[in-house]
């Protein structure tokens, strides 16, 4: 991993953006497991509803993933730091 040679500043604008794309990060996942549970729970009560509910299920993974790479992509950038 290639890191910065020197220290590195972020403005305070840089800063909030960070922020403000960590917390859409964190919701969007809390929302994606939020489905797995829900449909989890349903697939319990309800037998007969499993094959929809697997569906949403295995939609989940690739969305969590996704929303950690957007995020890790922009931390990296804004940091400096790239692949080595």
């Amino acid at each position: 991993m290639g890191l910065p040679d020197q220290p590195i500043s972020l403005t305070p604008p840089q800063i909030a953006e960070l922020h403000r794309q960590l917390t859409k990060m964190r919701h969007d996942i809390n929302n994606h497991l939020s489905l797995v549970t829900a449909s989890l729970e349903l697939v319990r009560y309800r037998p007969e509803k499993s094959e929809r509910m697997l569906a949403t299920v295995a939609e989940q993974p690739p969305r969590i993933a996704e929303a950690l790479l957007r995020f890790s992509a922009e931390f990296e950038r804004a940091l400096g730091i790239t692949a080595p």
